[in-house]
């Protein structure tokens, strides 16, 4: 269930428009309970992509998630940037993960009287660095299009979501109630509106690539 809030758009579509992490983070020193519900809600997908793609099991998952956000509610008052909640939440559950693995293999490796140093250490392929990044752009990637109108969100699912085969241009265009021949600059100027949403959310210069594969 989204915590958007709701504004209409200049074609009188509603489109959701949700607060940044800096406000919100803000809003949860002062007290605000719905704020860190929002923000909780918010990073929930990525905290538990992150355990779960190091090959946890859902209990280890759900443990890195709650010590993660509990660790986030003690110190959110200490953050600087908060701005950069992001990264201190993937930073947090990442450094989680590679604990809950180290400490995993040490309780193997005991049950079978062998101690191995090696063994011990984390492997960075278990939790590469660029899986981690993955993770965050998809997030970014979801984040921009939930701030689109019903219209263009519903077109780009079509295309890019909801279907494993090439997309059947007729098939979307009866959906949408669409000309065929006004899907392809439709759908360009739909994904232009989903990058600059993207790159609003990045805070960096455009970028060569969206990364628009399915979502984690």
């Amino acid at each position: 269930m989204s915590t958007c809030l709701q504004v209409l758009d200049v074609a009188g579509d509603q489109r959701p428009v949700d607060p940044s992490d800096e406000e919100l983070v803000g809003r949860c020193t002062s007290g605000d309970e719905q704020a860190w519900k929002t923000l909780v809600q918010r990073y929930r997908r990525l905290v538990h992509a992150i355990s779960m793609r190091a090959g946890l099991q859902p209990d280890s998952v759900d443990e890195i998630f709650q010590e993660t956000f509990a660790r986030l509610a003690e110190r959110i008052g200490e953050i600087q940037q908060r701005e950069r909640v992001r990264a201190w939440i993937v930073t947090t559950a990442r450094h989680l993960t590679i604990d809950t693995i180290r400490a995993q293999a040490t309780a193997r490796r005991f049950q079978e009287s062998v101690i191995s140093f090696e063994e011990l250490k984390p492997r960075e392929a278990e939790l590469p660095l660029e899986e981690i990044f993955q993770l965050e752009q998809q997030h970014l990637v979801r984040r921009a299009l939930a701030r689109l109108d019903s219209r263009s969100r519903r077109l780009l699912h079509l295309f890019f979501y909801d279907s494993d085969d090439k997309p059947c241009y007729a098939a979307i265009a009866k959906e949408i109630g669409m000309a065929v021949g006004s899907l392809g600059p439709t759908r360009a100027r739909c994904l232009q509106k989903l990058r600059t949403e993207y790159e609003k959310l990045v805070g960096e210069e455009p970028t060569s690539e969206l990364p628009i594969s399915r979502c984690a």
